[in-house]
């Protein structure tokens, strides 16, 4: 568990914790070259340094967090543990996954550092919260509590289990889905965000530091809500169909526009994200002609999506016959009557298509969207 000390970790009150730290302490004549490697190894194995822990935010498919009972405490936790010897954090957690849970899996991506004061054991505590998941059905149903240490586990909804866990753990769980949904890493205190912590801070927090100019100018960078952005193609047919396409990845029955997202941080534009991504997708090399209209979207506690919507133009026969899709990323293409669009795409994106459609009729645009809603000027 996250704060359950480990045995093979000197404590501050063990003998070796007192030893004076100006310098390694000395086996035997001094090196002519300074320390020997097994002299300094020893010096800063007797340094009081905090502890270090690592836990997990363990999901399943539908989202839901894994909370545990133990048996020896009261409070339920999250899996994890503290580091031993010389592991690092990501090791410390695989192991106690596979000790605590029988679960051996990769551990993911780090989402949140907390530090915490000397506690009762006289140890500050740095705890490291990783990503585990999600699992699938069959690994979900397959942990067993090996060790005798966890007694129980439950799924519970993201809000059933802040609200169950202890108020040191909580806030650690709060922040580390709030860094996962924002694609960043959370900063904590005793469990607190700090100012610049990019993922956690409550957005009315962020707004009162930035008016009272409390933030420099790297904190403000960091605090700043993000976008993400893309760029999209729309092609027809002769007939006027809009030409589709099936990624390889996600739900297998929902289509897309050919496009992806921008690289900026490449120096990559819209329009030549626009015109790479429609080489690597489709195979044909075509500089996108006008911007048809813009689409805003976002969801609470996620970044914004923000995407560049261009007109491909009439591929005729010769060019959709040199069609040629990458298939790491794509499992077919169609063209699509407009009549048929609701079936195949998610309505957010219906309604951007038919605003291009209409943009591209009418010689209107670009329209500015908001989930594919065209806004009206002033």
């Amino acid at each position: 568990m996250p704060d359950r000390p480990s045995a093979h970790r000197p404590f501050a009150g063990s003998p070796s914790a007192g030893r004076p730290s100006a310098g390694p302490p000395s086996a035997g004549p001094p090196s002519p070259g300074g320390p020997s490697p097994a002299d300094a190894r020893a010096h800063y194995a007797a340094l009081p340094a905090p502890l270090v822990a690592a836990t997990g935010i363990v999901l399943d498919g539908d989202g839901r967090v894994l909370v545990l009972t133990t048996s020896y405490k009261t409070d339920l936790e999250l899996p994890g543990g503290t580091v031993e010897d010389t592991e690092t954090p990501e090791e410390g957690l695989a192991r106690e996954l596979r000790e605590e849970l029988d679960l051996t899996v990769p551990v993911g991506r780090l989402l949140a550092v907390d530090s915490r004061p000397p506690g009762p054991l006289g140890r500050s505590l740095v705890a490291h919260v990783h990503l585990v998941g999600p699992l699938s059905p069959d690994e979900a149903s397959a942990l067993s509590f090996v060790d005798g240490e966890i007694t129980a586990a439950r799924w519970l909804p993201p809000r059933e289990a802040c609200a169950a866990l202890p108020a040191r753990v909580a806030p650690r769980l709060r922040a580390g889905l709030a860094a996962l949904y924002a694609g960043s890493v959370a900063h904590l205190v005793d469990g607190v965000p700090q100012p610049g912590s990019a993922a956690g801070l409550d957005p009315s927090r962020r707004a009162e530091l930035e008016h009272a100019g409390a933030l420099d100018a790297a904190s403000h960078r960091a605090n700043r809500p993000k976008a993400l952005t893309s760029a999209s193609v729309l092609f027809t047919d002769p007939a006027g169909r809009a030409v589709l396409v099936r990624p390889a990845y996600g739900r297998p029955d929902r289509w897309n526009l050919p496009g992806g997202g921008i690289d900026s941080d490449l120096g990559e534009t819209p329009r030549a994200a626009a015109r790479r991504e429609v080489r690597e997708e489709l195979g044909l090399d075509r500089a996108p002609g006008r911007l048809l209209a813009v689409n805003w979207a976002h969801k609470k506690g996620r970044p914004a999506r923000v995407r560049f919507l261009y007109d491909g133009g009439v591929l005729d026969a010769s060019a959709l016959a040199r069609v040629r899709l990458d298939p790491a990323e794509l499992l077919d293409w169609r063209a699509v009557d407009r009549a048929d669009l609701r079936a195949l795409v998610k309505p957010s994106l219906r309604r951007q298509i038919e605003a291009c459609l209409d943009a591209r009729a009418t010689g209107a645009g670009p329209l500015e969207l908001h989930a594919g809603r065209v806004v009206p000027g002033d």
